[in-house]
């Protein structure tokens, strides 16, 4: 058998979540912690598959409203106007900040939407047992984790926005909609998705070579 093709457990050792230490599985019996920090081990997050796919359902079913109801409302001049996030990027376009606007959509939409499914095709994967490319499926779950910090971008710019508008002396004001607390539920809630998931089940049920 190539060693470099099994995983650890295959080769009797467990992974500390909290310092990376490898452990022999058979000390096991005897004590459930690391010997390096004292974390608690697993051979496997327990219910990783269940609470991943509970926290990605909601994520689901919040995207929906985040996307549907406005972001944010805007006074200016007795004029109020709400932009949802695809409203508000039109917006954007209009007035020629193109730039800002795609950076708004990728942000906003693109990579939400791709976060959401790559966590669902990563599940998928797991569940199903697909044994092909175990390398690339873990290239995916860094990207995901990697990228899920920005997905915040919208609250941020709000917030910015609302700032700026208040210390302009109340010429113009800036709520933020319900649409951005559905939005920002959405980011944490895909950040813990992917924090749940344990990566090594990729590497079970892998052919032998």
């Amino acid at each position: 058998m190539n060693t470099r093709c099994s995983s650890a457990l295959a080769q009797g050792l467990v992974r500390c979540h909290a310092c990376g230490h490898l452990s022999k599985v058979a000390k096991l019996r005897r004590t459930r912690h690391c010997p390096i920090c004292g974390g608690q081990l697993h051979v496997r997050r327990p219910h990783s598959i269940q609470q991943t796919w509970a926290l990605l359902i909601s994520s689901y079913l919040l995207y929906i409203p985040a996307n549907i109801f406005p972001i944010m409302t805007v006074t200016q001049l007795g004029m109020t106007e709400r932009h949802t996030i695809i409203g508000g990027i039109w917006a954007l376009v209009e007035k020629d900040m193109t730039p800002i606007a795609v950076l708004v959509f990728i942000a906003s939409i693109i990579v939400p939407l791709l976060k959401l499914l790559g966590l669902s095709l990563l599940l998928l994967n797991v569940q199903g047992r697909w044994q092909r490319q175990p390398r690339l499926w873990m290239r995916i779950y860094r990207l995901i984790v990697f990228v899920g910090r920005w997905s915040m971008l919208d609250i941020f710019m709000i917030s910015i926005l609302v700032a700026v508008v208040d210390l302009s002396g109340g010429v113009s004001q800036v709520i933020a909609g319900p649409a951005a607390t559905a939005f920002a539920a959405v980011v944490v809630l895909t950040m813990l998705a992917a924090k749940s998931f344990d990566p090594r089940l990729i590497w079970d049920n892998q052919p032998k070579l």
